[in-house]
This record gives structure tokens, C-alpha cells and sequence, in this order.
């Protein structure tokens, strides 16, 4: 589980290979915890070992594995992630598979870059929409979160960090699983995979299947009598395949595939009969890697990510002058369209001379974005931008104690403004218990087309004159062990953001808020306090705390959906000698505060606290059979993961309505491995 290999990677030095641990350890814990002894492949490749390589250099990673999801019970990828990844707040609108608030570090949720076995998959569309809607826990191998800039190697929107979902990894011989489940929310939920490897042949399959009649969503007193559509359910079929061969050691060629069909509900506490988004999405991609010695590496990669959505949205209709139904239909929405696809190419290549004490990185990126929105009215566009990036690092050649990294990126659009950044970082181990690491450097994140191209009458308007948002940051901390038990770290983080893009003035001809560069800055000042403790063989203990300003310089106030507080502490029993095992964690969410239109104004939400329980019982001395049954929200918190503005049947007028998280949900699983 991710508490033992932050311990291990503590207790390592500096020069210890972080991709063993990260590979190495996970396999020994998923083996560990769930009875399944997989031999993971341990890459040694350059795209795959990157994450690893920037932690060295003092980025700080945080990483969870398949083990850490099963443990904890989740559905979904963001449901996993709240409550062992420190410093992230997720917020879950109305339970797995739907949108989502993020905050990493005191970021905005357009400052996140999400990728899939490093294929970036934000929504070029709508920087506030993430791709965690679509995303089952079913597919992971592990979670990377990398904290601070990372746009030199990743790209736009890791202006906070990017958190890289590695799916289901090859493997040297034939395993797998398959699980069913249920729980009281009228959710079922069936996943399984299988890989193996012949000759030079390596493959992977997995697919899972989820289905909820859902809860309701919003509290009762929210609801007007035309909001007929009171509960938010979801069905999502995940089906992926990975397959790589090896010319010889050197060389190998990897392709895979992933399809996500899904229907979701949009959940509204007035006049609707029924609103859906049903969803296509397909990521492929294939590459070749070179790995010939010690001395070169390089990569190149192409992918294609095709994200299609229909809506349908049904509203029940009203007498405006009594506000009674009509028990007419008014059709908003007919399966309308929008989506894109985003299609490139990566190239990189590291070179590390033989005694030398430097290496060498340099890379080129290519992406083509292509989408539009028949809902929204933003008309079919086409951008695209060319990037080269480089970076020089230290090796153990220069120092076994000290790491140091510095390195630049140049992206060209062909719509609005270049943009360069620039990173250096470092890491010093004082001694075997002690170390201190830091990271300064800037970010960007380029417009979405909404910001670029909206044309929606009385509403919204894009700006295709809109500068990219630059940020300077900065992440330090200082951390190390007591005895063989305790992983301790306090973290510094900094961040300024300026040229922030919002709707920022009003076309009084046409009615349209028009997006613009924001005046001042998003000023982020903020820590966190990180502990990890193998309290025995059995037992492991890990608690983090996280405290953020994150204000405009003008107004001086929190800016909107970011958590002023974050408290997670989790608790994991995991006997060898015995044939159960539990998880106990909880979750604090501090003071936040959202400013909604039609009069609602500045309110503020948050304040409360989720216990989720989980446990695992191996019906064999093999462990191939396994039963596991939790409840998630264990005292039934009625909290609001998200405030949102209805509007009253009669006479049309604003309010504030609460959007609810998970309730109490009990949950049974059965899960079958092979080996």
C-alpha cells in the first residue's frame, strides 16, 4: 500500500532507483494485501520512469496503487483519491461518475492536468470540466500525483500539477480477477482483467460496469414541484487493451486502447423531467521506445482521444402564472452535441554519458484540438500548437546526496499568445533520516475554446484575443524518519497566477458576459503537514493536514470552490498471519465559499467530516476468493459538495439550492483472482 513505499522510499538513499520502489514495491503490495502475487514488469523506460526521475530531483509524488483502491471500497478514480493523496480536495457533485470540484494545493480545477498513461485528457472544451466522470477505479494500476509546475514536460493546465492514471500494467505471466457488487444506493458493479505475456508478446485486457439508480441529490425544501427528476443515476461500461512486442531488449512497440460508453444524469432541483448526457470516448495510442544502454533513451508517441457527448434535457412545463405543471413537455435539448478530438504527437529523448555528471532531456509535443458545443453555441474550431522542451540534471556522479534539475518549454499556438516556462528543482539529503527538497518555476495554461470561441446569445461570449495564464510557483519542504517506523514532511507552497481568465466584462448590445483577462492576481500561500507510520507489520497509520489562502489581490477574498482547510488520516490492518484485514479513513473539509448569480451572492459550505469503513475477508489459505463489505459515509453527514442557483416555479426567482454528496451507502463485493 502507498503508507509502506513512502516509508521504503524514505528509508532509501538518494540514489536508490525510485522506479524500483514505485514498480517493485507495488507489486509486492498488491500481492500483500489483495493475494495476488503479480510480477509487474519493471519498465526501465523512458516516458514510464519520468514521475520517478522528477521525484529524485525534488518534485514531490505522491502515489496510490490498485491495492490502496480496492481497500478503500471506491468506484470511481475520484472517489479514491480524496482521502489518500494529501493536499487534494476532490468534491464529488453527486456521487461517483459525475463532475467534480478539484483543488490541489489551492488551485482552481481548470489548474489540474489529468492524464491517462500519459495522454493528457482534460477537456479542451470547458477548463472546469474534468475527465474524472468517466473514469472507473476498475482500470488503475496506480495513481501519480505530481505537486507543483509541470507543464515543462506535461503541457498546459499543470499549473498546480498533474496526476497521471497508470492503467493495468503487463505482467510476465497469466493473472487476473473478476468481482461483482452491489450496494444500497441501487448500484451494481461487475469489473475484471487479465494479462500474461508469450515470447516477446505482452497484453492486457480489462472491462468494468457500473450501474446506480442513484440518490437524491438535493435536499427537500430545495426542490420545486417541476423538479420531477429526483434521482441521479449513472451507467458506465469501461472496456481497455493494452499490447506491446519486443523487437530485442532495446526495442519495443506498445499500443492500446480504451472505450468508455456512458449515460449520466444531470442532476437540476427545478423544471426538470429528465436531463442526460450519453457518452462516447475513446483514447488510443501507440509508441515506440529505444532503449539501447544506460547512455540513450528516447520515445515517440502518437494519440488520438475522441470525446463525444449527446444531451438530452426534457423539462416539465409551468404556468407562469400560478405555477402549477401543465403536464406539457418543453424540449431543451434533443440529443444535442458536444465533444472533440484531440490528436498529436510526443517525442523525447534523454542522454546520459557514461561518468559524466549531467544528463541531457529534450523532447517536441504536438497537439491538434478540434471540437464544438450545440448547447453552449461554440461553433466548430480548430487549434493546434507546436512545443519543444528541454532539461539538464545532475546524476550520481556529481553527488549521491544532492540532486539538481533545471530545464525550459516553448509552446506555440496558432490561436493567441506563445508562452515559455521554466523549472529548477532540487533535492538534498542531509543525512539517512533528514532531507529537504524544493521546486520554483512557472506555469501556463492556454484558453479553452469556450474562453476562446462561446458565441451563446445573452449569455456568453469567447475572446480569441485571451493571453494564456502564467503562474510563478514555488514548493519546498523539509522532512525524514524517526527510527525504522515514522515518515514525517511539513510543505511550503506558493503560487501567483496572473492573466487569469474569467468573464470579465458585459456587451450591453448583445447581452453577453465577455471573457477576458482577469486585472491583479491569484495569490496561493499555503501548508501541509504529512505523516506516514507503520505502527506494527500489521497496522499502518498516515494523517495529513493542509491550510491555503488562495485570494485575488484585489479583493482579498478566497476565491470561489477552494477549501480554506483539508484534514485526511487513514487507518490499514493487514495481517498476514490472519485471513481479514479493515480500512478506516476520514476526511475534513474546512470553510468553503462560491458567489452564484441572480441576486444569491457570496455564500460559504464545507465544514464536515466523511468516515468511510472497509474489510476484507480471503475465504481461502490461497486467497483466490475474497469478500469485501464497507459503508462509505458512516454517520450519514448531509453536507453540500457543491451550491447551485434554482429557480421557482413561480415567478421565475433565484435561489440557492444544495447539492448533496454520497449518503450512507453500504456496499458488498465478491472478487475471484487467478495466478
Amino acid at each position: 500500500m502507498r503508507r509502506s513505499i513512502q516509508l521504503a522510499r524514505a528509508f532509501a538513499l538518494a540514489s536508490t532507483s525510485f522506479v524500483c520502489l514505485i514498480e517493485g514495491a507495488f507489486a509486492q503490495q498488491v500481492a500483500a494485501v489483495s493475494g495476488v502475487p503479480e510480477q509487474v514488469i519493471i519498465t526501465g523506460r523512458l516516458e514510464e520512469d519520468l514521475p520517478a526521475r522528477l521525484a529524485q530531483t525534488g518534485t514531490r509524488v505522491e502515489a496510490i496503487t490498485a491495492a490502496d483502491i480496492l481497500n478503500s471500497g471506491a468506484l470511481d478514480i475520484a472517489q479514491s483519491l480524496p482521502a489518500q493523496i494529501p493536499g487534494l480536495y476532490v468534491s464529488l457533485k453527486n456521487g461517483p461518475f459525475d463532475y467534480v470540484d478539484v483543488s490541489l494545493q489551492g488551485s482552481r480545477t481548470q489548474d489540474v492536468l489529468w492524464l491517462v498513461d500519459g495522454v493528457r485528457v482534460n477537456n479542451r472544451l470547458y477548463a472546469g470540466t474534468t475527465p474524472l466522470d468517466t473514469l472507473p477505479a476498475a482500470m488503475v494500476e496506480r495513481v501519480e500525483v505530481l505537486e507543483g509546475p509541470q507543464s515543462l514536460f506535461y503541457g498546459t493546465q499543470g499549473i498546480a500539477g498533474a496526476v497521471n492514471i497508470v492503467t493495468k500494467s503487463f505482467s510476465d505471466r497469466p493473472s487476473g480477477s473478476i468481482m461483482v457488487g452491489l450496494d444500497t444506493q441501487g448500484g451494481r458493479h461487475i469489473d475484471g482483467n487479465f494479462r500474461d505475456s508469450v515470447g516477446a508478446h505482452h497484453f492486457v485486457v480489462y472491462g468494468s460496469g457500473d450501474h446506480s439508480d442513484g440518490y437524491q441529490p438535493f435536499r427537500d425544501q430545495d426542490y420545486q414541484p417541476s423538479g420531477t427528476d429526483r434521482n441521479r443515476s449513472y451507467d458506465v461500461l469501461t472496456l481497455g487493451g493494452k499490447y506491446a512486442y519486443d523487437f530485442n531488449t532495446a526495442l519495443r512497440f506498445t499500443l492500446s486502447e480504451q472505450h468508455t460508453d456512458a449515460t449520466l444524469d444531470f442532476a437540476n432541483p427545478y423544471l426538470t423531467l429528465t436531463e442526460t448526457n450519453k457518452r462516447n470516448e475513446d483514447v488510443l495510442s501507440a509508441k515506440f521506445d529505444y532503449t539501447p544502454d544506460n547512455e540513450v533513451q528516447f520515445f515517440v508517441k502518437g494519440y488520438y482521444h475522441w470525446w463525444y457527448s449527446y444531451v438530452t434535457h426534457l423539462q416539465n412545463a409551468v404556468n407562469s402564472s400560478t405555477g402549477a405543471l401543465t403536464g406539457g413537455i418543453n424540449v431543451i435539448d434533443n440529443h444535442d452535441f458536444w465533444g472533440f478530438t484531440d490528436y498529436g504527437a510526443n517525442a523525447m529523448g534523454k542522454y546520459a554519458p557514461q561518468g559524466s555528471p549531467l544528463e541531457y532531456y529534450l523532447g517536441y509535443d504536438y497537439q491538434n484540438y478540434t471540437g464544438r458545443d450545440a448547447v453552449l453555441v461554440i461553433t466548430q474550431k480548430t487549434e493546434h500548437v507546436h512545443a519543444i522542451f528541454g532539461e539538464v540534471a545532475s546524476t550520481t556522479d556529481m553527488s549521491r546526496d544532492f540532486q539538481l534539475s533545471a530545464g525550459f518549454r516553448y509552446n506555440s499556438p496558432n490561436v493567441g499568445e506563445s508562452a515559455t516556462v521554466w523549472n529548477v528543482s532540487g533535492k538534498w539529503n542531509i543525512n539517512n533520516n533528514l532531507f529537504v527538497r524544493g521546486l520554483v518555476g512557472t506555469g501556463f495554461r492556454l484558453p479553452t475554446a469556450e474562453e476562446l470561441f462561446a458565441d451563446d446569445p445573452n449569455d456568453e461570449r469567447g475572446n480569441p484575443n485571451l493571453k494564456p495564464e502564467k503562474s510563478t510557483n514555488f514548493n519546498g519542504s523539509i522532512g525524514g524518519t524517526v527510527g525504522d517506523w515514522l515518515r514525517w514532511e511539513a510543505i511550503y507552497f506558493h503560487r501567483d497566477v496572473k492573466d487569469l481568465i474569467d468573464l470579465d466584462t458585459f456587451d450591453s448590445t448583445t447581452n453577453q458576459d465577455v471573457f477576458g483577462n482577469v486585472p491583479g492576481a491569484i495569490r496561493v500561500r499555503g501548508g501541509e503537514f504529512v505523516v506516514n507510520a507503520a505502527m506494527s507489520n500489521d497496522i499502518s497509520l498516515n494523517g495529513s493536514f493542509t491550510f491555503t489562502e488562495s485570494k485575488n489581490s484585489l479583493t482579498d477574498l478566497q476565491i470561489n470552490r477552494v477549501p480554506e482547510q483539508l484534514g485526511q488520516v487513514s487507518l490499514d490492518y493487514h495481517p498476514m498471519s490472519s485471513m481479514f484485514g479493515f480500512t478506516a479513513s476520514l476526511n475534513y473539509v474546512g470553510q468553503v465559499h462560491d458567489t452564484l448569480g441572480g441576486g444569491i451572492g457570496r455564500q460559504e459550505y464545507g465544514n464536515y467530516v466523511v468516515v468511510d469503513l472497509s474489510g476484507r475477508v480471503f475465504l481461502d489459505n490461497d486467497r483466490h476468493h475474497r469478500f469485501d463489505a464497507g459503508v462509505r459515509n458512516l454517520f450519514d453527514e448531509e453536507y453540500a459538495s457543491r451550491l447551485t442557483r434554482g429557480r421557482r416555479d413561480l415567478g421565475n426567482t433565484s435561489y440557492l439550492a444544495q447539492s448533496l454528496g454520497w449518503p450512507q451507502t453500504f456496499y458488498a463485493r465478491y472478487t475471484y483472482s487467478f495466478f
